[in-house]
């Protein structure tokens, strides 16, 4: 519980292997400290070769150690943070949420094929957001008659297939992905119920 008295938008869990990683890291430590420690006893005293071999080893030695000192620091405590989007609705009650307009762009029909505007544009309009506050705006600069065409008929898709994720809440609810995801209805008699009455639910 934060202390505002809600729940936070978002949870952190420690990464999976941070234990393995850290004794990794720990028996690399204790390696580089006896390099160390063989390097400062063992100090050539007589031989210029001797001496620029040595000097070149504990140069690469130090390079190393600081090369791993900045990746066990950058590594040693990796945490995951998940974001719980339905807490969200229980902070802010529908009158409390704004307006928002969104653009959904596209520009060539032969890079961007319609289906995908078009599914871009279905899943953004099934949002669980408040109806008479959400727009969703086609911004086309190519002004393609096939995107036009393809907008028409999700226009008509869309008295079905919004009605039938609000009810069901399904996810997720981009009809390409929620069709690939689910390759054969749970419940027959549910949904052919639910598409003969999201005709009358708007």
């Amino acid at each position: 519980m934060g202390s505002n008295g809600y729940l936070p938008l978002f949870e952190t869990r420690p990464a999976k292997g941070l234990v393995l990683f850290r004794l990794y890291a720990a028996s690399i430590f204790i390696a580089v400290s006896f390099i160390w420690f063989y390097r400062v006893s063992y100090f050539p005293v007589e031989g210029k070769p001797e001496l620029c071999a040595w000097v070149g080893m504990f140069l690469a030695e130090l390079w190393f150690t600081f090369f791993f000192f900045i990746t066990a620091v950058t590594k040693w405590n990796v945490v995951s943070r998940y974001t719980v989007k339905d807490r969200l609705s229980s902070r802010y009650d529908e009158a409390a949420l704004p307006e928002v307009d969104i653009f959904v762009c596209t520009a060539d029909p032969g890079i961007e094929p319609p289906v995908m505007v078009i599914n871009t544009k279905l899943s953004v309009m099934a949002y669980d957001y408040p109806t008479e506050k959400l727009s969703v705006y086609l911004s086309d600069d190519g002004g393609s008659d096939l995107t036009f065409y393809a907008l028409l008929e999700a226009a008509r898709f869309s008295e079905l297939w919004l009605p039938f994720c609000k009810k069901l809440k399904i996810e997720p609810r981009s009809p390409n992905a929620y069709f690939l995801t689910t390759p054969a209805p749970v419940d027959d008699s549910a949904m052919a119920k639910s598409g003969c009455s999201s005709r009358t639910i708007r």
